[in-house]
């Protein structure tokens, strides 16, 4: 009898444990449950593993060497994402085809491949299961949730079983947060309508996108964490932190990561090229004026110092400029997507020579041009925050359905 959807959604081996509280020894990742079982999930299949740095044991050794060597896994393929299975490649870009050195595995290049050139990839490579293992961050624009999305889809195509291996969410996953993404502007920052910060793990993304999102579902199997609560932030968790990108060097980066990126499409630095990218952000000719005129709204959770610095690469190389560090002071308190909305506000109304990227990448980042028409308008913050409440109330409730953890 052909599955239903509701079935499929439900088809997770190990996903019925009760969660218990959080404590930093009693936290296990999906691939650590994944092991415990003697990789039961995985006896008599194909794998190939859709991976990067960040998927390591707690020991720091990454999960496709571990497989590798354990006889009771037939690995047979490393599909890597943006920045490559090994992490040798910057911002938008990859490693390509090859064999990787240390296990002699071939590697394939999923970035910016998706739908049927990506299910021919899965096929090539002669795996039956595609088992997904990165760690997230929490944005809709940061990639590899999209990578997940594509494939989720182009496993569907080409009849492969899919299982995704579930990790902590570094900000939590409280509530989602900020603007929901309208279909027109979908791109690879953003395929879905889900909240800027989803408040989601990609286990839970998994679920959600198969069952709200994929034209047919894929047969998945989530392998949740166990001791895991949401309202756990990355260092509660026990975990080693590898950076999941070149500029995403702390878990610090990504607590404001949501709100701060935004700055991408501006033309200001976002930090890039410094080593607090997305908590430093400047150009030429800006000054003390505007953590002045932040710090005077009275944001929850955060303060924000008069900063100089010089980016090494990207926007202003080489070059001096003034601008703002955000510190965190209340993490449970801060809200990074209404912060990253007071910034932008408060920057153009300092500095004459703010400007959008002529792309109109902002729109790309923030799901609509709402954002950046409002604020061109002159709205203040809580205009802007509060013209998207609606969205994100449709959005929260759908989220419910998907979620597995309290």
């Amino acid at each position: 009898m052909p599955l239903s959807r509701r079935d499929l959604l439900a088809s997770t081996s190990l996903a019925a444990a009760p969660v218990a509280p959080q404590h930093r020894e009693h936290l296990r990742t999906g691939f650590e449950r994944l092991a415990a079982d003697g990789y039961a999930l995985l006896s008599g299949r194909r794998v190939g593993v859709v991976t990067n740095p960040t998927g390591i044991t707690r020991d720091a050794e990454h999960i496709v060497d571990v497989m590798h060597r354990d006889p009771r896994v037939e690995l047979t393929a490393v599909f890597g994402p943006e920045h490559g299975f090994r992490g040798t490649a910057q911002a938008g870009g990859s490693e390509g085809r090859y064999d990787d050195p240390a296990t002699g595995l071939p590697v394939y290049d999923t970035y910016l491949k998706s739908g049927r050139p990506l299910a021919d990839i899965f096929t090539a490579s002669g795996v039956d299961t595609v088992v997904f293992d990165i760690q997230d961050v929490g944005a809709r624009f940061y990639t590899y949730i999209w990578t997940l999305y594509d494939c989720m889809e182009a496993a569907q195509l080409a009849g492969k079983r899919f299982v995704v291996l579930d990790r902590p969410n570094p900000v939590t996953g409280r509530a989602a947060q900020g603007p929901v993404l309208h279909k027109e502007f979908a791109t690879f920052v953003g395929r879905q309508p889900i909240a800027q910060a989803h408040g989601m793990t990609v286990a839970e993304l998994a679920r959600l996108f198969n069952g709200e999102f994929l034209t047919a579902p894929v047969p998945l199997e989530t392998v949740r964490m166990s001791g895991w609560r949401r309202t756990g932030f990355y260092d509660a968790s026990g975990l080693p932190w590898v950076p999941p990108s070149p500029n995403m060097p702390t878990p610090d980066t990504a607590l404001v990561y949501s709100g701060t990126c935004m700055f991408e499409g501006t033309n200001l630095s976002e930090g890039r090229g410094t080593t607090r990218p997305f908590e430093l952000l400047g150009a030429e000719g800006l000054d003390g004026r505007w953590a002045a005129a932040a710090n005077e709204l009275g944001l929850a959770g955060v303060r924000f110092r008069e900063a100089y610095f010089t980016p090494t690469f990207s926007k202003f190389q080489g070059k001096t400029v003034g601008g703002v560090q955000l510190h965190v002071t209340d993490r449970a308190a801060f809200d990074p997507v209404r912060t990253g909305v007071a910034l932008l506000v408060t920057a153009r109304k300092v500095w004459s020579g703010f400007a959008w990227r002529p792309d109109h990448w902002i729109d790309k980042l923030t799901g609509s041009a709402r954002v950046r028409t409002m604020i061109d308008a002159g709205a203040g913050t809580d205009e802007v925050t509060g013209a998207w409440q609606e969205d994100l109330a449709a959005f929260r409730r759908i989220r419910k359905e998907y979620l597995l953890y309290k």
